[in-house]
């Protein structure tokens, strides 16, 4: 609560409007606890939560989506995604989002809903697009992350860096502010899990400008992860492959 009261007491300019995106496959009382989290910590800052459902998403969780929705009515709405799997059920979002920004994070509290007023103090001072949430600065880390998955994670942040001679320290955690308008127009190639690489070097290599704010990250308390160690591996031909293409935005209708 100390960062939403020194959010409240910064004097920084007129609140955001930001679009909160929680894909749910099979959270309840977690998905509850990042709403309410929301709201509390970021309440004069939320155009609306949007719920992304999926035919695979559990009736608990769906059934504790409802109510939420129910709870805040125009301010918290669900959403069936169309494409499938995680990178699906991002685009969907992105083209669902209402506000002027767009915040991506995870409903099974792996990415603390505490820490929002982080990223929003940063893209009001800093002028960034961009504002990614690193386990690797100080202040930040993870809890029960594997030894061996956090070395791996920590040469691919240093290669992918190095790769897109960017000074950012974590690449793939899920957890971003973005200005909406810097994702419109972009064509998306990936579905899956590596399109959480996909969705920051495009906008990247479009020219726009990323910040980072100190996050933990912490294993799920309820359910299964989408995850797997060997998801990992399938960032680093994306990200060869992108950095050979030349990237473009579609012109408007």
């Amino acid at each position: 609560m100390e960062l939403a009261k020194r959010l409240m007491e910064s004097g920084l300019p007129n609140p955001l409007d930001i679009t909160f995106i929680l894909p749910v496959l099979n959270e309840t009382d977690s998905l509850r606890e990042t709403v309410e989290t929301i709201v509390r910590v970021a309440d004069d800052h939320v155009h609306e939560i949007l719920i992304i459902t999926a035919e695979h998403t559990s009736p608990p969780s769906l059934q504790v989506a409802e109510q939420l929705a129910h709870e805040r009515p125009g301010k918290t709405r669900m959403h069936r995604q169309q494409l499938p799997r995680l990178g699906g059920a991002l685009q969907d979002a992105f083209r669902q989002a209402a506000g002027t920004h767009v915040m991506l994070m995870a409903s099974d509290l792996e990415t603390d809903p505490q820490e929002i007023p982080r990223f929003i103090e940063k893209m009001q001072q800093s002028g960034c697009e961009i504002v990614c949430g690193s386990r690797w600065l100080a202040g930040g880390g993870f809890e029960g992350y594997g030894p061996l998955r956090m070395a791996l994670n920590w040469i691919f942040q240093r290669a992918f860096a190095r790769l897109y001679s960017v000074r950012l320290t974590d690449l793939t955690f899920a957890y971003r502010l973005y200005r909406r308008d810097v994702l419109e127009g972009i064509e998306w190639d990936e579905l899956g899990h590596p399109f959480l690489l996909e969705c920051l070097l495009k906008p990247l290599r479009l020219g726009a400008r990323a910040a980072e704010v100190p996050c933990r990250w912490r294993s799920r308390r309820e359910g299964e992860s989408a995850g797997s160690f060997r998801q990992m591996f399938q960032y680093v031909p994306l990200a060869l492959r992108l950095r050979m293409r030349k990237i473009k935005r579609s012109k408007p209708a």
